[in-house]
């Protein structure tokens, strides 16, 4: 089994399916089973599961093998909701009419006999009834948690908040409430609970949190915590059962009960909270939680409310400090109206899970039996020396995990891959994980050994999470993570390893860059496997090792080198400049002549589109529709022309004064800047329609003042606090702003001023990508053309036509020029090569996401772990220069190494 096709991933049976078991013979031991509900999983999945495969209905009725569309293996963040569910949901709500249940005529009163109904099957469902719980419907498990932490009645005087180290942060946010209320917080490992909670050691009334399964690990923890500490202050001399012990306890079930019972009448006593999450469980409804709340500890619960809603007070008068509350705790505690429709989908979602499974505890044997499995399996991958591919974290002999498993990826040396790398392949892959931390910060903390100060310190830097800074001086800043559902299969496991043994095995993350130059063959920071297809940077080169961070990874060309660059021929095939940043691109006429200012390509990624209410650009990635957007650069009237398929052309003057503008702040790759809104409702519409989300066009008004005139840039000096607006009075509009903070001369781009990439290295890439497609692993990848505008250049350069004989320029032999120069004008820096994501694999003609470029390059060209694909230039034009330097199609350059 290969590379996950256009048209599918593998069959369903897993008979493509390559096993990637240890190298050391004496080491393979049989695998785990896995449990398939009697056989039933295969044709299970393919009808209550039909999201996770590819359409098979055909024109003419027959029907050809169901290929899998989606490796869904991001359980512990939502599981998948069964078409039986749906669609009986979908016919419900076709023939009743559920209303709000506050009301009191006869469809109301359905729908809240429909609402007590719900209580008491989910109560059912998790091994208790009405007698010993409440359900109280909150939002989601975070809003039950919130809720708890109100209603317990922790004294400000000695009271305790403890939260254990693997707590979700949605139970560590509990502290602020507990602070504020005069209680103090201990964060504690769960092996220090028994001494944190001994009568000894407790003065108030206190709570103490913790998760029954750690999201990041998987770890498990006992659900009779709340009993053992009752039965040790049950032998203390002053406890009487007319009062509540001095600790409470709160269960964050969400992740646990997804696969496993709560059984909580099997407790004697049971935890005085358990919050759980619907789509945890279900896949559906989102937008759905609940609290469950021990009966027995309702009368002892804090009276004092900081708010209160509609329907959970029996009386209120609104000129006086007065109102009675409900006495059920389910009307008292559900402010507002419930959210009664998805409470009816409810039932449905029981009905499919009772059908499709019989029972939690039969999910429980399925799903245990995954999770040993995929212990095995992803443990069994090893590189060619036996080092292991994965470093898992946890899941050790004799202790409990559940169903995640977190790991980063290793080199064949020991070395982390960056996970973010391994995230954005999976997904050109099909492949659904998490990376990251996890919303867990204790556990991120203890498995990869970042204490507080570091985290300070690296978010003080801008690595924030959800970025993609992945590794610190090669420590990981987080790790990936597979988690697996009542429906998750043996093959979903064994293509994960597939995939992950595809791109790692015998990996290294830090590669020789040295070749002979007979046979046009080197490694570039590419697996080992793949290292035949490299080729020739120089003729005489010794070892040089390439880094992953940061880029400057070129030294400054020696007097050896002067044979090289006088033989090698080259030339600008195009110049493109990006006036919108993820826009597309504008291919500058070849006779004309194109300015470099210190910014950059003139009015190259002069503009930003923004959404309402965030600081962070729009990316093509996340919104591909930005591709169809063409621009064009109507020189004679310094106007930017935007062309959108059925919208008419829109036009943008290029001039700062002609634009009514207002500073705003933004964040460009975590940078922090000050830009400026382009107050104008025609412009804000036009994109808003294009791309379907409500967005404005902004700029930095340097960058056009520098493109528009570059012999006269004075009001463009990046050092000034404040940049004058000219033109008319606009009301309301800042008449200074902020120039760059911290980016310095590179405008709205990622990384550096000017990319450049040669055909002959894009070529390579379309030679890779054509004899994958026709290879037998991969018999569905495209065919798609990838040429060089596929990765979003500048300047494309090729081996000179003209000229005096040379040398041709060879694949890839850019990455290790260091100066260039264009004609006779001035040098550029080299300043490394340019990191790739899967950006490069949507289709800047149709914004279709191909998996190639990308995939390939993944296991063809990576440097320091990084898929790299061409090179960043940046002009050395000081501040002070007025000089005008230009490039344009068939200019020639040196190139220095």
């Amino acid at each position: 089994m290969g590379e996950m096709g256009s048209r599918g991933i593998g069959r369903t049976d897993g008979t493509n399916d390559r096993r990637f078991e240890p190298v050391d013979d004496d080491r393979r031991v049989p695998s785990p089973p896995v449990d398939e509900y009697g056989g039933r999983l295969d044709s299970l999945r393919r009808t209550e599961y039909p999201q996770l495969f590819e359409p098979t209905a055909v024109p003419n009725g027959l029907s050809e093998p169901v290929q899998l569309k989606t490796v869904f293996l991001d359980h512990a963040g939502s599981t998948l909701y069964a078409a039986s569910h749906i669609r009986a949901h979908a016919e419900q709500m076709l023939s009743h009419i559920p209303a709000n249940p506050h009301s009191r005529h006869a469809a109301s009163q359905w729908t809240q006999a429909k609402i007590d109904h719900a209580r008491d099957r989910l109560l059912a469902f998790f091994g208790t009834s009405a007698r010993n719980y409440a359900v109280v419907f909150t939002a989601n498990a975070t809003a039950a948690i919130r809720i708890a932490g109100e209603l317990t009645p922790v004294d400000p005087k000695g009271g305790v908040f403890c939260y254990t180290q693997e707590s979700h942060t949605s139970v560590v946010g509990l502290r602020n409430m507990a602070a504020e209320r005069g209680a103090s917080v201990r964060p504690a490992r769960f092996s220090e609970i028994r001494e944190i909670t001994a009568p000894q050691n407790t003065r108030a009334c206190s709570l103490l949190a913790y998760p029954a399964q750690c999201n990041f690990s998987g770890e498990r923890f006992p659900l009779d915590v709340a009993d053992r500490i009752h039965d040790i202050y049950s032998k203390t001399p002053d406890h009487t059962e007319e009062t509540h012990i001095p600790w409470w306890v709160l269960v964050d079930a969400a992740a646990y009960a997804a696969t496993s019972p709560l059984a909580l009448d099997t407790l004697d006593g049971g935890p005085d909270f358990v919050a759980v999450s619907m789509y945890k469980i279900f896949g559906a409804p989102t937008g759905l939680g609940a609290l469950l709340i021990k009966r027995a500890s309702v009368p002892f619960l804090s009276t004092s409310r900081r708010y209160f809603g509609g329907g959970t007070v029996a009386g209120l008068v609104y000129d006086r400090q007065w109102q009675s509350f409900r006495h059920d705790i389910e009307s008292r505690m559900e402010d507002g109206t419930v959210n009664f429709q998805d409470i009816v989908s409810l039932h449905h979602a029981l009905d499919a899970h009772a059908s499709n499974y019989g029972s939690i505890n039969r999910v429980s044997v399925h799903v245990n039996s995954v999770t040993r499995y995929a212990e095995h399996t992803v443990g069994a991958l090893r590189h060619s020396n036996g080092l292991p591919l994965c470093r898992v974290y946890g899941h050790t002999e004799g202790s409990d995990y559940g169903p995640t498993l977190a790991f980063n990826v290793q080199d064949a040396q020991g070395r982390c891959v960056g996970y973010v790398e391994v995230e954005r392949l999976a997904v050109i892959a099909g492949i659904a994980l998490r990376a990251g931390r996890f919303c867990n910060p204790g556990a991120s903390q203890k498995w990869l050994g970042l204490d507080a100060d570091k985290i300070i310190e690296y978010t003080s830097l801008g690595f924030i999470c959800g970025d993609d800074h992945d590794l610190v001086n090669g420590m990981p800043l987080g790790a990936l993570r597979i988690s697996f559902g009542a429906m998750t299969s043996k093959t979903d496991i064994d293509l994960f390893c597939s995939f992950l043994a595809r791109h790692f095995k015998d990996y290294l993350l830090f590669a020789s860059m040295c070749t002979a130059s007979t046979d046009k063959k080197t490694s570039v920071g590419v697996a080992p496997e793949f290292t035949g297809h490299g080729y020739e940077l120089t003729s005489k080169c010794s070892s040089q090792t390439l880094a992953a961070s940061p880029p400057q990874i070129f030294s400054r060309p020696g007097s050896g080198d002067a044979t090289v660059q006088d033989t090698l021929r080259v030339e600008i095939d195009q110049v493109v400049i990006y006036p919108v940043k993820s826009c597309h691109g504008w291919v500058v006429p070849k006779e004309m002549d194109w300015a470099v200012t210190r910014f950059g390509l003139r009015f190259d990624r002069s503009f930003i589109v923004m959404r309402e209410n965030s600081t962070i650009p729009m990316q093509q990635k996340r919104y591909p529709n930005m591709a169809l957007i063409q621009t064009r650069i109507d020189v004679e009237r310094l106007v930017l022309v935007l062309e959108f398929p059925d919208l008419q052309p829109l036009e943008v003057s290029l001039l700062p004064e002609n634009l009514a503008l207002q500073g705003i702040e933004s964040r460009v790759c975590g940078d922090a800047m000050k830009v400026s809104r382009i107050l104008s409702d025609e412009i804000s519409a036009w994109l808003s329609s294009a791309l379907s989300v409500s967005c404005y066009l902004a700029c930095d008004p340097r960058l056009l003042w520098a493109s528009a005139d570059p012999e006269n840039d004075e009001l463009t000096d990046s050092s000034s606090d404040t940049m004058p607006f000219s033109g008319s009075d606009n009301d309301g509009v800042e008449k200074g702003i902020s120039s760059c903070t911290r980016r310095g001369n590179i405008s709205f781009a990622n990384e550096s001023q000017i990319l450049l990439v040669t055909q002959e290295s894009a070529q390579q890439v379309e030679e890779w990508v054509a004899e994958e497609s026709l290879s037998a692993e991969n018999p569905h990848s495209e065919t798609t053309s990838t040429g060089p505008m596929q990765y979003r250049p500048n300047i494309i350069v090729k081996s000179a036509t003209n000229g005096p004989a040379g040398r041709a320029l060879e694949p890839f032999e850019e990455l290790q020029w260091t100066y260039m120069e264009f004609g006779l004008q001035r040098v550029f820096k080299v300043s490394g090569p340019c990191r790739r994501c899967q950006m490069i694999s949507i289709d800047q003609n149709s914004a279709k996401t191909l998996k190639a470029p990308y995939s390939t390059l993944a296991r063809r060209m990576r440097v320091g772990g990084k898929v790299v694909f061409g090179i960043y230039l940046d002009s050395t034009i000081d501040d002070d220069e007025r000089e005008i330097v230009t490039v344009r199609s068939g200019m020639l350059l040196r190139a220095s190494m």
